[in-house]
């Protein structure tokens, strides 16, 4: 009864980061129970591409948890339950992706199981399923499979013992299309695009680019190898772009290299993981303070500040002279003697600046970037676009 209430609240706390559904099958490899309001039909995937007979066969032989997968990109992972040494249950977690996949790319890794009889209808509802299927990043499903496994039996064990043999291998599984490494190629140009702007409202962009990308692809089963290389590649962009920026070629190869020996540095996955966010961070913050200009006052810049944080908000210049404590005619008044720009003007060129790096570096439509950025209409937004840049958006993007 206690397995059962563990594994009861794992699946409620698993829930709260996003849409991962929790299975249990007995001995036997019936399914028992299941939180997916798809069951019948996802069991059946689980079922179909083979991945049930793999997890029923490790499990009887093996105490380890196992990640298993296809060349669609779809991973689950299973813990084992068992009972005077006989598997009592196994428990899945699944079914994620572990990058953005397409319908093209589900279409596209398809193929690979062109032996499988499965009708239109049935092709159909699948594409129309994993759409909802969320995007994990393995060291975040591994860590799940290690609660889970605790949860099973309360044994502490690390990543390595995951086996991951299950998995296709790199030459198994079909290359993505290219409109994927394109998308992959436009959140880059984003990322670094406000490294050399040293725009501090990078969060929601670098979360997302984390979705479409696992990092550089390594033909290694050494998952620290391979987050080390992917590590090491971002920072060597990233200091590259700071460059760029108007950081100092001093600075950023000494910044860059001490972040680099501390990737090589690394014993375990989770000392490596949030170096990525530190450093992207650390670039972005010293670009901004180079960036920032002498010759506005502590007041002015704390304006400036605020309004490239809040592109995505109306805002007024009532706010910002409550944020520097200023009455809201002083403040307009020095804010133009100091940029040359009044405060509405200027939230109206940072905004379209924004504007650039997503039309650039996303497939968001125009409609969507102008609610994103708080316009009160697409046309209005367009008409901005050209007084500042001369050019519509779509002129631009395509550009």
């Amino acid at each position: 009864m206690e397995v059962l209430q563990n594994m009861a609240l794992l699946a409620e706390l698993v829930q709260c980061g996003g849409p991962i559904f929790t299975w249990c099958y007995d001995d036997t490899g019936a399914l028992v129970r299941s939180n997916c309001p798809d069951e019948s039909f996802l069991s059946g995937v689980f079922d179909l591409f083979g991945c049930k007979q793999q997890m029923m066969e490790y499990g009887k032989t093996h105490d380890t948890p196992i990640t298993l997968g296809t060349a669609l990109g779809i991973l689950w992972a299973a813990a084992f339950e068992k009972q005077d040494g006989q598997l009592k249950r196994a428990w899945v977690m699944g079914p994620v992706f572990y990058q953005d996949v397409s319908i093209r790319g589900i279409e596209h890794g398809l193929r690979y199981y062109s032996s499988l009889e499965t009708s239109v209808s049935w092709t159909m509802h699948l594409q129309k399923v994993l759409t909802k299927v969320p995007v994990v990043q393995n060291t975040i499903l591994h860590r799940y499979t290690l609660m889970m496994h605790y949860c099973l039996t309360g044994e502490h064990l690390t990543i390595s013992d995951i086996n991951s043999e299950a998995l296709p291998k790199v030459t198994d599984s079909p290359q993505l299309p290219a409109h994927d490494r394109h998308k992959v190629w436009m959140a880059e140009q984003g990322l670094l695009q406000m490294v050399r702007t040293g725009d501090l409202n990078y969060k929601d962009a670098l979360s997302a680019s984390m979705t479409i990308s696992t990092g550089v692809p390594v033909h290694s089963d050494d998952a620290l190898r391979q987050s080390k290389i992917s590590v090491i590649v971002f920072t060597s962009l990233v200091c590259r772009a700071a460059i760029e920026g108007g950081l100092s070629p001093e600075e950023a190869y000494a910044l860059g290299d001490s972040y680099i020996q501390t990737a090589e540095s690394a014993k375990t996955l989770d000392d490596l993981n949030p170096l990525s966010l530190m450093m992207y961070d650390d670039f972005i913050r010293r670009v901004h303070k180079c960036r920032t200009n002498p010759k506005l006052s502590r007041a002015v810049q704390q304006c400036v500040d605020y309004i490239e944080m809040h592109l995505d908000q109306k805002v007024r210049a009532a706010d910002l002279a409550a944020v520097v404590g200023y009455t809201e005619y002083y403040l307009t008044h020095k804010f133009k003697a100091e940029t040359g720009l009044s405060i509405n003007d200027y939230i109206k060129f940072a905004k379209i600046e924004r504007a650039k790096v997503l039309l650039k570096s996303t497939d968001q439509t125009v409609q969507e970037i102008s609610a994103s950025l708080c316009f009160s209409t697409r046309n209005y937004f367009s008409r901005v676009f050209q007084q500042v840049t001369g050019q519509t958006p779509m002129e631009y993007r395509e550009g």
